[in-house]
């Protein structure tokens, strides 16, 4: 790849960051008084933070890449998938809208770029740890420490990171902290000495591609806006996000939905799918 090709990819990824970031400052913001919780026909809680932090987002897209389309769970919802083309970006304003509610700090801010149903680059903020992960396929990812609100004409250095599965008998694994199922349960039962590491949102991706964790199995359904960016993130640290049959995991091309997905540091010592 060239230098222009380069440039370019540094340019979009550091307006993500930058919109994450902006995203970020407007959740912490949000008065507690002032959040409006209300429950979607999905069950799942959305609140004025949500939506602010949405407007922000496709603010910030929109004026980046015209006529690129944009897939964001509040605008979107459940509805059937338009034709997206072959380039295109899918958002999570604010997941983890339940551990936000609690006072939790495990919420993240989601922005992932889609080309050809493969994530290629992507943005996971967690606003109150002041912390970022994002990465290129094929071009690495990096952890970095931001102060949401702060001015970002400097974008702060990152320190590179890269996911990799401990040398050790227990397996680091990840479940969900709100949402964890039966099968996902009985799965992580079967693994050798699994130490269960209970997480909220995609920051389970962020931790995967620093190598904080080793496995994140999930097999209950979820949706595209929860995973793209994480999985592009992990894919440019090295690991993978799989179907639990092993195939690939794409998007864009129905619902948005994820029926179920297993997301790894190592394929290469990667426990047998269930």
């Amino acid at each position: 790849m060239g230098d222009e090709a380069e440039s370019d990819t540094e340019r979009l990824l550091g307006a993500f960051t930058r919109i994450a970031a902006q995203a970020a400052a407007a959740i912490l913001a949000m008065p507690r008084p002032a959040l409006n919780q209300r429950i979607k026909a999905d069950c799942s809680p959305v609140t004025d933070a949500d939506t602010a932090s949405e407007a922000i987002v496709l603010e910030g897209l929109t004026r980046l890449l015209p006529g690129v389309p944009v897939v964001s769970e509040e605008a979107t919802g459940h509805r059937p998938n338009p034709d997206l083309g072959s380039r295109f970006l899918i958002v999570d304003p604010l997941d983890g809208t339940r551990e936000f509610m609690a006072g939790r700090d495990e919420f993240t801010v989601n922005i992932a770029l889609i080309e050809d149903g493969t994530p290629v680059a992507g943005v996971v903020a967690a606003p109150a740890r002041g912390l970022m992960w994002r990465g290129w396929r094929g071009r690495g990812a990096e952890r970095l420490a931001f102060s949401p609100g702060a001015p970002l004409e400097k974008l702060p250095k990152g320190e590179p990171i890269q996911s990799a599965v401990q040398l050790a008998s227990t397996l680091r694994v990840l479940v969900s902290r709100s949402h964890l199922d039966a099968a996902t349960d009985a799965y992580v039962d079967r693994l050798l000495q699994p130490q269960r590491i209970p997480c909220g949102s995609a920051l389970k991706f962020g931790l995967l591609a620093e190598g904080a964790a080793d496995l994140y199995p999930r097999l209950a359904p979820t949706s595209e806006w929860d995973v793209a960016a994480g999985h592009a993130v992990l894919l440019a640290a090295g690991g993978d996000v799989r179907r639990p049959d092993g195939s690939p995991l794409r998007y864009g091309e129905g619902d948005f939905f994820v029926p179920a997905f297993i997301a790894y540091g190592d394929g290469a010592t990667l426990p047998p799918f269930p």
